[in-house]
Protein backbone atom coordinates (compact mmCIF):
# COMPACT_ATOMS: atom_id res chain seq x y z
CA UNK A 1 0.00 0.00 0.00
CA UNK A 2 1.77 3.42 -1.40
CA UNK A 3 2.37 5.93 1.57
CA UNK A 4 0.58 9.14 0.27
CA UNK A 5 2.06 11.36 2.68
CA UNK A 6 5.69 10.17 1.84
CA UNK A 7 4.81 10.08 -1.48
CA UNK A 8 3.86 13.63 -1.56
CA UNK A 9 7.22 14.22 0.16
CA UNK A 10 9.12 13.08 -3.12
CA UNK A 11 7.04 15.78 -5.29
CA UNK A 12 8.40 18.44 -2.73
CA UNK A 13 12.01 17.21 -3.18
CA UNK A 14 11.62 17.12 -6.72
CA UNK A 15 10.29 20.79 -6.87
CA UNK A 16 12.94 22.04 -4.87
CA UNK A 17 15.49 20.08 -7.18
CA UNK A 18 13.72 21.05 -10.13
CA UNK A 19 13.93 24.84 -8.74
CA UNK A 20 17.61 24.42 -8.17
CA UNK A 21 18.35 23.25 -11.81
CA UNK A 22 16.52 26.21 -12.85
CA UNK A 23 18.30 28.53 -11.42
CA UNK A 24 22.00 26.89 -12.38
CA UNK A 25 20.14 26.84 -16.30
CA UNK A 26 19.32 30.97 -15.95
CA UNK A 27 22.95 31.45 -15.37
CA UNK A 28 24.17 29.33 -17.72
CA UNK A 29 21.11 30.47 -20.34
CA UNK A 30 21.07 26.99 -21.34
CA UNK A 31 17.97 24.45 -20.21
CA UNK A 32 19.46 21.25 -21.54
CA UNK A 33 20.77 20.35 -18.43
CA UNK A 34 16.99 19.66 -17.69
CA UNK A 35 18.20 16.27 -19.87
CA UNK A 36 20.45 15.04 -17.60
CA UNK A 37 18.70 15.73 -14.69
CA UNK A 38 15.13 14.23 -16.13
CA UNK A 39 16.12 9.97 -14.86
CA UNK A 40 17.27 11.37 -11.91
CA UNK A 41 14.60 12.83 -10.74
CA UNK A 42 12.41 9.75 -11.27
CA UNK A 43 15.56 7.86 -9.12
CA UNK A 44 14.82 10.90 -6.72
CA UNK A 45 11.42 10.19 -6.40
CA UNK A 46 11.42 6.45 -5.45
CA UNK A 47 15.01 7.39 -3.16
CA UNK A 48 13.02 10.03 -1.28
CA UNK A 49 9.72 8.05 -0.77
CA UNK A 50 11.54 5.07 0.64
CA UNK A 51 13.55 6.73 3.30
CA UNK A 52 10.09 9.05 3.90
CA UNK A 53 7.98 5.68 3.99
CA UNK A 54 10.66 3.49 5.76
CA UNK A 55 9.95 1.24 3.40
CA UNK A 56 11.57 -2.14 2.93
CA UNK A 57 11.71 -5.77 1.30
CA UNK A 58 13.16 -7.06 -1.38
CA UNK A 59 11.19 -5.89 -4.08
CA UNK A 60 11.44 -2.73 -3.14
CA UNK A 61 15.47 -3.07 -2.36
CA UNK A 62 15.36 -4.69 -6.20
CA UNK A 63 13.76 -1.55 -7.64
CA UNK A 64 15.76 0.89 -5.75
CA UNK A 65 18.62 -1.27 -7.20
CA UNK A 66 17.22 -1.20 -11.10
CA UNK A 67 15.96 2.81 -11.27
CA UNK A 68 19.15 3.67 -9.92
CA UNK A 69 21.38 1.67 -12.27
CA UNK A 70 18.68 2.87 -15.38
CA UNK A 71 18.80 7.12 -13.84
CA UNK A 72 22.58 7.10 -13.47
CA UNK A 73 23.77 5.71 -16.74
CA UNK A 74 21.48 7.49 -18.54
CA UNK A 75 22.38 11.02 -16.77
CA UNK A 76 25.83 10.18 -17.52
CA UNK A 77 25.83 9.37 -20.56
CA UNK A 78 23.56 12.18 -21.40
CA UNK A 79 25.72 14.57 -19.65
CA UNK A 80 28.71 13.65 -21.49
CA UNK A 81 27.10 13.61 -24.77
CA UNK A 82 25.73 17.35 -23.87
CA UNK A 83 29.13 18.49 -22.93
CA UNK A 84 30.70 21.66 -25.04
CA UNK A 85 27.62 21.57 -26.88
CA UNK A 86 24.69 24.47 -27.26
CA UNK A 87 21.61 24.86 -25.89
CA UNK A 88 19.67 21.97 -28.22
CA UNK A 89 17.59 23.29 -30.73
CA UNK A 90 14.93 21.92 -29.21
CA UNK A 91 14.76 24.20 -26.08
CA UNK A 92 16.45 26.68 -28.60
CA UNK A 93 12.96 26.64 -30.36
CA UNK A 94 10.94 26.98 -27.17
CA UNK A 95 13.14 29.35 -26.07
CA UNK A 96 12.47 31.20 -28.96
CA UNK A 97 8.66 30.99 -29.03
CA UNK A 98 8.41 31.90 -24.98
CA UNK A 99 10.64 35.60 -25.54
CA UNK A 100 10.33 37.50 -23.43
CA UNK A 101 11.13 36.53 -20.08
CA UNK A 102 11.52 33.08 -21.21
CA UNK A 103 14.37 32.82 -18.25
CA UNK A 104 11.35 33.22 -16.01
CA UNK A 105 8.98 30.77 -18.06
CA UNK A 106 11.15 27.70 -18.11
CA UNK A 107 11.06 27.34 -14.11
CA UNK A 108 7.71 25.65 -15.06
CA UNK A 109 7.19 25.03 -18.80
CA UNK A 110 10.66 22.82 -18.74
CA UNK A 111 11.48 21.96 -14.88
CA UNK A 112 8.52 22.26 -13.27
CA UNK A 113 6.76 20.37 -16.25
CA UNK A 114 9.35 17.63 -15.57
CA UNK A 115 9.27 17.36 -12.12
CA UNK A 116 5.87 16.69 -12.08
CA UNK A 117 6.10 14.11 -14.91
CA UNK A 118 8.87 12.49 -13.47
CA UNK A 119 6.84 12.36 -9.85
CA UNK A 120 4.06 10.35 -11.92
CA UNK A 121 6.39 8.11 -13.64
CA UNK A 122 7.55 6.78 -10.77
CA UNK A 123 4.39 5.76 -9.37
CA UNK A 124 4.94 1.92 -10.45
CA UNK A 125 8.13 1.65 -8.50
CA UNK A 126 7.15 3.75 -5.69
CA UNK A 127 3.73 1.48 -5.26
CA UNK A 128 5.80 -1.79 -5.83
CA UNK A 129 7.92 -0.92 -2.76
CA UNK A 130 5.87 -3.27 -0.52
CA UNK A 131 6.72 -6.13 1.60
CA UNK A 132 5.17 -8.77 -0.89
CA UNK A 133 6.30 -11.34 -1.35
CA UNK A 134 8.20 -12.05 -5.11
CA UNK A 135 6.10 -13.69 -7.77
CA UNK A 136 6.32 -14.60 -11.44
CA UNK A 137 5.36 -11.41 -12.78
CA UNK A 138 8.55 -9.80 -10.83
CA UNK A 139 10.37 -12.75 -13.19
CA UNK A 140 8.91 -11.49 -15.78
CA UNK A 141 9.24 -8.21 -14.92
CA UNK A 142 12.66 -8.26 -14.21
CA UNK A 143 13.40 -9.77 -17.72
CA UNK A 144 11.65 -7.21 -19.82
CA UNK A 145 13.58 -4.49 -17.78
CA UNK A 146 16.99 -6.66 -18.53
CA UNK A 147 15.76 -6.43 -22.18
CA UNK A 148 15.14 -2.96 -22.17
CA UNK A 149 17.88 -1.91 -20.48
CA UNK A 150 20.22 -3.69 -23.07
CA UNK A 151 18.42 -1.76 -26.35
CA UNK A 152 18.79 1.22 -24.53
CA UNK A 153 22.68 0.72 -23.32
CA UNK A 154 23.46 -0.83 -26.78
CA UNK A 155 21.62 1.56 -29.01
CA UNK A 156 22.95 4.92 -27.31
CA UNK A 157 26.79 2.97 -27.83
CA UNK A 158 26.20 2.07 -31.30
CA UNK A 159 24.74 5.78 -31.83
CA UNK A 160 27.95 7.44 -29.75
CA UNK A 161 30.56 5.34 -31.81
CA UNK A 162 28.52 6.08 -35.15
CA UNK A 163 28.88 9.99 -34.32
CA UNK A 164 32.63 9.48 -34.05
CA UNK A 165 33.14 7.24 -36.83
CA UNK A 166 30.47 8.86 -39.38
CA UNK A 167 32.06 9.95 -42.84
CA UNK A 168 29.47 12.56 -43.42
CA UNK A 169 26.85 14.87 -42.18
CA UNK A 170 24.37 13.07 -44.54
CA UNK A 171 25.43 9.63 -42.96
CA UNK A 172 22.13 7.67 -41.42
CA UNK A 173 22.72 5.00 -38.64
CA UNK A 174 21.21 1.75 -40.17
CA UNK A 175 23.33 -0.91 -38.59
CA UNK A 176 23.30 -3.27 -35.16
CA UNK A 177 20.32 -2.59 -33.34
CA UNK A 178 19.30 0.58 -35.67
CA UNK A 179 18.33 -1.53 -38.73
CA UNK A 180 15.49 -3.45 -37.02
CA UNK A 181 14.57 -0.15 -35.50
CA UNK A 182 14.65 3.50 -35.74
CA UNK A 183 14.99 3.97 -32.03
CA UNK A 184 16.33 1.47 -30.33
CA UNK A 185 16.97 3.25 -27.06
CA UNK A 186 13.53 5.07 -26.72
CA UNK A 187 12.38 1.25 -27.31
CA UNK A 188 14.57 0.18 -24.62
CA UNK A 189 13.35 3.00 -22.40
CA UNK A 190 9.95 2.08 -22.67
CA UNK A 191 10.13 -1.95 -22.49
CA UNK A 192 11.81 -1.25 -18.97
CA UNK A 193 9.59 0.85 -17.78
CA UNK A 194 6.60 -1.92 -18.59
CA UNK A 195 9.04 -4.67 -16.45
CA UNK A 196 8.39 -2.41 -13.32
CA UNK A 197 4.96 -2.03 -14.31
CA UNK A 198 4.64 -5.79 -14.26
CA UNK A 199 6.52 -6.02 -10.75
CA UNK A 200 3.95 -3.38 -9.43
CA UNK A 201 1.30 -5.46 -10.88
CA UNK A 202 2.96 -8.29 -8.81
CA UNK A 203 2.59 -5.95 -5.66
CA UNK A 204 -1.25 -5.20 -5.72
CA UNK A 205 -0.72 -2.26 -7.69
CA UNK A 206 -2.50 -2.83 -11.28
CA UNK A 207 -3.57 0.76 -10.52
CA UNK A 208 -0.30 2.41 -12.25
CA UNK A 209 -1.22 1.80 -15.61
CA UNK A 210 -1.43 5.23 -16.57
CA UNK A 211 2.39 5.90 -15.78
CA UNK A 212 3.93 3.25 -18.12
CA UNK A 213 1.44 4.37 -20.55
CA UNK A 214 2.74 8.13 -20.54
CA UNK A 215 5.93 7.29 -21.16
CA UNK A 216 5.10 5.35 -23.70
CA UNK A 217 3.18 8.24 -25.29
CA UNK A 218 5.85 10.86 -24.26
CA UNK A 219 8.65 8.67 -25.97
CA UNK A 220 6.35 8.11 -29.13
CA UNK A 221 4.45 11.21 -29.68
CA UNK A 222 6.00 14.20 -27.63
CA UNK A 223 10.35 14.31 -26.47
CA UNK A 224 11.29 10.79 -28.31
CA UNK A 225 10.37 9.87 -31.95
CA UNK A 226 7.51 12.15 -33.37
CA UNK A 227 10.01 15.49 -32.46
CA UNK A 228 13.38 13.89 -33.48
CA UNK A 229 11.69 12.85 -37.00
CA UNK A 230 10.09 16.21 -37.58
CA UNK A 231 12.58 17.44 -39.49
CA UNK A 232 14.93 14.67 -40.09
CA UNK A 233 14.32 13.84 -43.64
CA UNK A 234 15.29 17.88 -44.39
CA UNK A 235 18.28 17.38 -42.80
CA UNK A 236 19.69 14.23 -44.09
CA UNK A 237 17.80 13.14 -46.84
CA UNK A 238 18.93 9.34 -46.96
CA UNK A 239 16.79 9.50 -44.16
CA UNK A 240 13.31 8.92 -46.46
CA UNK A 241 15.05 5.60 -47.64
CA UNK A 242 15.93 4.56 -43.68
CA UNK A 243 12.18 4.96 -42.63
CA UNK A 244 10.77 3.14 -45.17
CA UNK A 245 12.42 0.11 -44.53
CA UNK A 246 13.17 0.42 -40.63
CA UNK A 247 10.25 0.00 -38.14
CA UNK A 248 9.90 3.59 -36.05
CA UNK A 249 9.64 1.32 -32.64
CA UNK A 250 9.28 -2.23 -32.18
CA UNK A 251 12.08 -3.94 -33.80
CA UNK A 252 10.99 -5.95 -36.46
CA UNK A 253 12.77 -7.62 -39.65
CA UNK A 254 14.25 -4.43 -42.29
CA UNK A 255 11.36 -4.17 -45.30
CA UNK A 256 12.89 -5.11 -48.48
CA UNK A 257 12.59 -1.50 -51.05
CA UNK A 258 12.60 -1.96 -54.53
CA UNK A 259 15.44 -0.67 -56.73
CA UNK A 260 14.90 2.83 -58.00
CA UNK A 261 13.58 2.71 -61.74
CA UNK A 262 11.47 -0.20 -60.59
Amino acid sequence: MVDWSAYFVSLGGLAAVAVLFWAYSVVRRDVSVVDSLWSLMIFGSLLIYWVAAGASGTRGLLLLLLVGAWALRLSLYITVRNHGEPEDRRYQAIRRNNEPRFWLKSLYIVFGLQAVLAWFVSMPAVAAASAAPLGWLDAIGLLLWATGMFFEVVGDWQLARFRREKTSEGAVLDTGLWRYTRHPNYFGEALLWWGIYLMAVSAGAWWTLLSPLLMTFLLLRVSGVALLEKDMHERRPAYRDYIEKTSAFIPAPPKQTAPAGN
